[in-house]
């Protein structure tokens, strides 16, 4: 259908793909809970303009690229670490203040850097990300039919529901990041505690890169 060889496949394997946890999704939900809903769809919206380069860049070419210049997607993933390593760092820096200050963080909130241009910041995510790199320039491209007479409708279709997938998971992430931070705003220990680990797991998710890249 559409020049899509196997579409059941490919949406069970996005619906999986999307729902791992990793730094864009981590990020929204962080977004959202410190700014609103309306925050949190902006950080969104970096990551589908993200996910599209990235798939204009599989239909491109940028497999063969990347064949050619292995050592390519090293520098990508070195760079992705080190990005997501200050933005954590920014997020326990927003922590410790707020642990430590109580009552006048909350009447003064400590905005990270991290939190500022949410768009900017998630699309910078997005094409740093190595997971979302490899989607595209490999299981992505294999649903594609290559005797279709309209390749560019297969490409759209594909990403239509990468894009519809990703849409519906993140929406739920902001809302659900929008409550807790209302739940928790009283509680200035507990939200502190719950940013503190957010930066944690983006320093876990730089760490694992960069160990990757260096093997």
């Amino acid at each position: 259908m559409f020049g899509v060889t196997d579409i059941t496949t490919y949406v069970i394997g996005v619906v999986i793909i999307v729902l791992l946890p990793g730094p864009n999704s981590m990020f929204v939900l962080s977004v959202a809970g410190r700014g609103g809903v309306a925050a949190g769809y902006r950080a969104a919206c970096g990551v589908f303009v993200g996910d599209l380069v990235l798939m204009l860049a599989a239909a491109a070419g940028m497999a063969s690229v990347l064949q050619a210049y292995p050592g390519l997607f090293g520098v990508f993933k070195l760079a992705g670490a080190a990005y997501l390593a200050w933005l954590g760092i920014g997020l326990l820096r927003s922590a410790w203040h707020s642990w430590h200050h109580g009552a006048e963080a909350q009447a003064i909130p400590a905005r990270p850097l991290s939190m500022t241009r949410p768009f900017t910041r998630a699309l910078t995510i997005s094409l740093l990300n190595p997971k979302a790199i490899l989607f595209f320039v490999s299981f992505f491209i294999q649903f594609v039919d290559r005797s279709y007479a309209h390749p560019a409708l297969t490409y759209a279709v594909l990403g239509g529901i990468v894009q519809l997938a990703s849409f519906s998971y993140l929406t739920a992430l902001i809302f659900a990041g929008h409550r807790l931070a209302a739940k928790l705003r009283a509680r200035h220990r507990m939200s502190a505690g719950a940013n503190g680990g957010v930066g944690a797991l983006f320093l876990t998710f730089s760490a694992r890169l960069a160990t990757a890249a260096a093997g």
